[in-house]
């Protein structure tokens, strides 16, 4: 991927991993649209991020996805690259859930359904866009799961098979499919269930996640992990059985 002169839109780009990647993807001299559902924290970014675009953005509505598409598409011809980033994760237990169904549901439209409609939104604009690229932002847990968190490791689960799926597909049109897969990153993702188990901190931090997807962009990678997600991508199925059970004690 080329790393500069692009024109890119982050989904869920307002805080965590979107926001360094809104940061470091603007440094390196790329036009830059971020969206998300909170106002506030979009302007806050912003301020931040000299030159940063933003558009306010419910990706859990279709309605709201096709009207993304339609103004991104009409207000920046020239957008190339589309980071399918916004994700929640979510506490289930199936024997005690804790929330109406509808409040899952929307963690499996958000994670899943929206970066699929998305994708077959913005490749009909990529066919025509040279360098077009689009990147889905999957997880570690796609490869070894939590069952604290089953739903959200299914929903990455299923962004990585697309993700392979949809780099077959959409190669003969010339458009690039990556896959960044984040391991344990200090953000705001599950924070209410961090601080019911007395979590302080999850793992590395955005920005040393995004510095290393940076060089995996730069070097050409289809797939980029990180630390621990990084050897489970690489993992077999006995290594997988093993680290599912130290990880799930």
């Amino acid at each position: 991927m080329n790393m500069s002169g692009n024109t890119i839109l982050i989904t869920g780009g307002a805080t965590g991993i979107g926001l360094e990647l809104a940061e470091q993807l603007a440094a390196k001299g790329n036009e830059v649209i971020i969206c998300g559902r909170r106002e506030a924290r979009l302007k806050e970014a912003q301020e931040r991020i000299a030159g940063l675009h933003i558009r306010v953005c419910d990706v859990a509505s279709q309605a709201e996805r096709e009207d993304l598409y339609k103004w991104a598409t009409t207000n920046f011809p020239k957008l190339n690259v589309l980071i399918n980033n916004a994700g929640i994760q979510r506490d289930f237990d199936f024997l005690n859930p804790a929330e109406p169904w509808e409040v899952t549901r929307q963690e499996i439209v958000i994670n899943v359904e929206a970066p699929i409609h998305l994708a077959t939104l913005f490749a009909e604009h990529f066919k025509a866009v040279p360098d077009s690229s689009i990147i889905n932002v999957s997880s570690g847990l796609a490869f070894m799961p939590m069952s604290l968190f089953p739903i959200y490791c299914a929903t990455k689960a299923a962004l990585h098979s697309i993700s392979m799926t949809m780099r077959h597909q959409l190669a003969k049109a010339g458009i690039r499919v990556i896959e960044v897969i984040p391991p344990a990153v200090d953000s705001e993702l599950n924070q209410e269930g961090r601080i019911k188990r007395g979590m302080t901190s999850t793992g590395t931090t955005a920005e040393e996640f995004v510095s290393a997807v940076m060089a995996g962009l730069e070097r050409g990678d289809d797939e980029i992990g990180y630390g621990t997600s990084e050897r489970g991508r690489r993992a077999s199925r006995d290594e997988i059985d093993e680290g599912f059970k130290r990880m799930n004690r």
